[in-house]
This record gives C-alpha cells, structure tokens and sequence, in this order.
C-alpha cells in the first residue's frame, strides 16, 4: 500500500493518500491541506483519485478539498450523513467499505469529537480524525460534538479494540500504534483503571469543576479531563483550565 501525508502548519492537521499501486487507484483522507505535494504524488506515480473520504466537517480538515475538486472532478466526496460539507457527493454509514483499487477501506463510527465522525481502517492503518491522538485523545466542546462519553467508547471500545500492531494515523501530528496508546496514553491508562483520577478543584471554561486528568495534547499544550459538580465529565481545552 502506498501512504503519504501533508500537514497543515498553520492547523496541523494531516491529510493523507493512500493507493493500491503505482499506476492504480487512490483515495484522499480529509483535504485540510496542502493537497498540493500530494495531487504531485498523484501525478507522478500515474494514480486514479477515486475517492475523498473525509472524517468530518471541521473547516481544518476540508479547506482545500476545492482544489482537490478542481483537478479530480469525478473523485466521490463521502463522509457521514452528519457530517454537512458542501462539495460531498455521498455518505458512509458504521461498517461500510469503500473499494479503492486493490484497497479494501472501512467507516468506523467514533462519535465525540463530532456526531459523525467517522475514522478508517485499511491494511492494517487506521486514520482516526480528531478522535485519538499520539498519546491524547480529541475534546467534546468542538462545533458538532457529542460527549465524554461517546469519545471513550469510541477510543476504548472501538479504536483500541483493534490489533496492538495497527498503525494510528491522527487528523493532527504525528502517528502511533494501538499497543502505544493502550500502554502511555495518560487518557487511555485511567480508563483502563492503572492510574488514579485526579480530584482536584479548578476553574474550567470558566466554571468550578474538579481536575481528573490534565494530559498532553498534539500541539505541545495540554488537554483536560474536567468533573462538573452534577458529575458529568467533559474534555476540554487545557488552556481553559485553571487550577486551584
């Protein structure tokens, strides 16, 4: 299988092509940009885009599927039926598979991050959007989001539910395995019960809440586990987060 990635710099998020072979068939995964080294990719190993397939809606992960449009327009643009993005041409519901080429591509519905968010599996790799990340997990208070719940159950019963050996391709940075995350992601370890929840009293969003977890997130900050007094849990912005 062929894989190559772009990132954004400004959002550092990751598009990426994936192919059967030179010569053969390619689809895009997510068009946040720049889509131009790989439309050169496309060209040079004699690729047919058959396909944009694309996570969800955020204007990071979709900016520039115009240009992709411009140059392949016969590719199918597919995401989730929740997932309003003007240019799709279809959706994708839990379970189905894509055929691109040689290449055998599976929907698998990870709600949280948004309701229709929707991560890939093929050939062993998984591109997971803005649900899991190099040792952090995606935040519940972005446009579309569901809950705290629903991104758990997505990365522990879903994601992580797949062979140690996978390769997790995030919508953001850098990538990593499924054994990885299972093993030192601080998100993933309190859940699986090897580390305790913090209960610390802080400011969040602007609200009192109690810190259970304050964790890495992609960019170099943090990202925050937070406890409401009515006991919901929530996963914000660590930069929203005052402790004390």
């Amino acid at each position: 299988m062929i894989l190559e990635r772009s990132m954004n710099e400004q959002f550092l998020s990751n598009t990426y092509l994936v192919a059967d072979e030179d010569g053969g068939t390619a689809a895009m995964i997510d068009a946040g940009g720049p889509v131009g080294p790989l439309l050169q990719a496309i060209d040079a190993r004699g690729l047919t885009l058959s396909h944009v397939l694309l996570t969800h809606h955020h204007y990071d992960h979709v900016c520039e599927l115009g240009q992709v449009l411009a140059r392949h327009p016969d590719a199918q643009v597919l995401a989730h039926e929740l997932e309003e993005v003007e240019g799709r041409t279809g959706t994708l519901a839990p379970g189905d598979a894509v055929e691109v080429g040689g290449l055998r591509i599976e929907a698998i519905h990870t709600p949280g991050h948004t309701a229709g968010m929707l991560s890939f599996l093929v050939d062993g790799n998984v591109f997971t959007g803005d649900t899991l990340f190099r040792n952090s997990v995606g935040g519940v208070r972005a446009p579309g989001h569901t809950t705290f719940e629903d991104i758990r159950a997505s990365i522990m019963d879903r994601l992580l539910e797949l062979p140690p050996e996978t390769r997790i391709h995030p919508g953001h940075t850098d990538p990593t395995t499924v054994a990885d995350e299972w093993e030192t992601n601080a998100f993933v370890r309190v859940w699986r019960g090897l580390d305790p929840e913090g209960d610390e009293p802080c400011t969040a969003l602007g609200e009192p809440a109690r810190l259970v977890l304050l964790g890495d997130d992609y960019d170099g900050g943090h990202k925050a586990w937070v406890r409401w007094p009515d006991g919901r849990d929530d996963i914000v912005p660590g930069s929203q987060v005052q402790r004390g």
